[in-house]
């Protein structure tokens, strides 16, 4: 009786190497135009995909470039072409951050000419465009708020800045301030002390703010003692 053969590990090996060859050739007899076809397409999409972003990349360094070239000019005091050329990057600014300093520098200017009307108007756009980062929206919540203070009911500041007059928030002085004064201006003067303590206490708050929160704090009958604010 014969014996089987000895069958070991390389003759497997080679087997299985000859017919994973077949199969691949099999495959691209029968598959090798779709083949072709799908790496032509994805090679052309790759393409276009890096020559767009590098189109959008050149767009928004262009508006940066005319950005900063407009705060130049107004800082020179040339203001006659900046509310044009800031509206513009405005609506077709190429990033959200683009277009939130565009209407923050409209707003500015807008101030520099006593349109303090524009100004809000602008501050509110910023602060109600949910594409717009949302350091840039709370900048523009406190600036709008703080122009419109005086036409504001008391409850509709406090109902406004609650979710920034919070210690520990970034904009906690601000904000803060602002509901303390509509505290006052609703006679709750014992909140408004404790808050302008609170503002007074945050050491990431300005010299300035600090100090003028105490004095406040004091005024109301406040224990001031212990509060220490860093000399500016």
């Amino acid at each position: 009786m014969a014996e089987p053969p000895d069958i070991n590990d390389t003759f497997l090996r080679e087997v299985d190497e000859n017919l994973r060859r077949d199969q691949m050739r099999d495959f691209f007899k029968r598959n090798g135009a779709y083949v072709i076809a799908a790496v032509v397409l994805f090679l052309a999409a790759s393409g276009g995909f890096i020559w767009w972003n590098h189109y959008k990349l050149q767009q928004r360094e262009g508006d940066v470039e005319q950005l900063a070239q407009i705060y130049r000019d107004v800082g020179a005091g040339n203001l006659a072409k900046a509310p044009q050329q800031l509206d513009t990057l405005a609506q077709e600014g190429n990033s959200s951050a683009v277009r939130a300093s565009a209407l923050f520098a409209r707003a500015a200017v807008a101030i520099q000419q006593n349109d303090l009307k524009l100004a809000t108007q602008k501050y509110r756009e910023i602060a109600n465009d949910g594409d717009v980062p949302e350091p840039y929206r709370n900048a523009a919540l406190i600036r709008q708020t703080a122009l419109e203070f005086d036409q504001l009911q008391p409850q509709e500041v406090i109902s406004r800045m609650a979710p920034l007059a919070k210690p520990g928030e970034p904009w906690f002085g601000s904000a803060g301030e602002m509901t303390a004064l509509a505290l006052l201006k609703q006679d709750k003067k014992d909140e408004a002390a404790r808050l302008f303590l609170e503002i007074a206490k945050d050491k990431a708050g300005s010299p300035s703010l600090r100090s003028r929160a105490l004095q406040i704090a004091g005024s109301l009958g406040a224990d001031i003692s212990g509060v220490q604010i860093e000399a500016q």
